[in-house]
């Protein structure tokens, strides 16, 4: 049976960082560990990060993703120098891994990044999934996991992000570093269930824009003029600011069903605009021409109230089991672009503690990233702008 354990600091030198979450997450047993999953803040040298891992758990597989910040257990940090892992113990895992993804070949990548992990383990039950955060088709994705997995084995997990200037994000798979990466854990512990769910809280307004010329992931024109420049001008900006500028304020939201949106509390879904080349906005997931885009306002008391609903929702669901671990997903425009360091400590803390047991947080890996992916309606989807909690249970 696989065991979680997890550990998480702010540390200036790399190597010493992820040796003491090491110590935090196992004390002096980590060298028999058989998988470490870390995240970590930019401003790390990500080479010396899988490196000292590799050295420290000589047996273990190593995954890492960029992010903007870390939530553990022993609370939420957002430096620059942020490092979080989970490390697992067990042998009822695969990992698989393809290089080089992008928007336009996501699918094609991904089904064969699928394909050789289920060739490798055809009893795998639940997927954690890390892609990059900038330049990916993430519905393409799921598509392609889905075709080999079914639509019924849950897919969790993030897209990496840097500290929201839009411009690279890193993977790395065991020693090996990338900027256009993603990985692929597959649990196959019969013993286990994960729930997720996801909430973003922000509220659509004014007349959409209608997506005129597109191409995968492309948005080529807004209202019949170049998309960018159509885009940032709403926004109250130019078309010289970059995305760092725009994320914060500019996310888009897509109608739900009626189905959908009872379930999410929200009318809509909400998406990023990451990167940009020229004029052409390139978009989190395939938009169809015709689509509809909202511009959105961030609404606090919902984000708040939002979360605590689906918070108790997940409790509810659990029957009284106690989690063995819990990953977790925000984007970056939620915690310090957001809240100031109370509030943001606080909406933690409200996640975190309904799931505690006797007070005690059961191993955690958040991250502040690029997009989570989380059920929805009972389908596995891609959300962006939201908190998607992934709570694995024993049966």
């Amino acid at each position: 049976m696989l065991e979680f354990y997890s550990g998480s600091t702010r540390m200036v030198n790399t190597r010493r960082g992820v040796s003491e979450c090491l110590e935090i997450a196992l004390g002096n047993s980590y060298s028999d560990c058989d998988l470490i999953i870390l995240h970590a803040s930019i401003g790390h040298n990500f080479s010396d990060l899988v490196d000292e891992a590799s050295k420290l758990a000589p047996n273990a597989r190593i995954l890492a993703a960029s992010c903007c910040g870390v939530v553990g257990r022993e609370g939420v940090s957002e430096s620059m120098k942020d490092i979080a892992l989970m490390a697992i113990k067990g042998k009822e895992f695969s990992v698989g891994h393809c290089v080089d993804i992008n928007g336009s070949n996501a699918y094609q990548k991904t089904l064969e990044m699928a394909t050789a992990l289920k060739d490798e383990n055809p009893n795998i039950n639940m997927l954690y999934f890390m892609a990059p955060g900038i330049d990916i088709d993430n519905d393409a994705c799921i598509l392609a996991i889905e075709e080999v997995f079914g639509p019924e084995v849950t897919i969790f997990g993030a897209t990496s992000s840097d500290n929201m200037k839009g411009v690279i994000s890193y993977q790395a798979i065991d020693k090996n570093v990338y900027e256009h990466a993603s990985f692929l854990v597959g649990f196959s512990d019969s013993t286990l269930v994960v729930d997720t769910a996801a909430t973003h809280g922000f509220v659509a307004y004014g007349e959409p824009f209608v997506v005129t010329k597109s191409n995968g992931n492309r948005i080529i024109e807004l209202d019949g003029k170049p998309a960018w420049s159509e885009f940032t001008q709403r926004l109250g900006l130019n078309s010289e600011n970059n995305c760092s500028e725009t994320i914060p304020i500019g996310a888009l939201a897509e109608q739900l069903s009626e189905e959908q949106a009872k379930e999410y509390g929200n009318d809509h879904i909400l998406r990023a605009v990451t990167s940009r080349i020229g004029e052409v906005m390139l978009y989190a997931t395939s938009i169809k021409e015709g689509t509809k885009l909202w511009l959105t306002q961030r609404d606090e008391e919902k984000i708040f109230s939002e979360m605590d609903k689906i918070v108790a929702d997940m409790v509810k669901r659990s029957e009284g089991k106690v989690p063995v671990a819990v990953f977790h997903a925000d984007c970056l425009a939620r915690g310090r672009f957001l809240f100031n360091r109370i509030l943001k400590e606080e909406l933690v803390n409200r996640m975190q503690f309904p799931f505690s047991n006797n007070g005690e947080c059961p191993p955690w890996l958040g991250m502040y990233g690029f997009g989570e992916f989380a059920r929805l309606s009972g389908k596995n989807t891609y959300h962006n702008y939201t908190t998607a909690l992934y709570v694995i249970y024993r049966k």
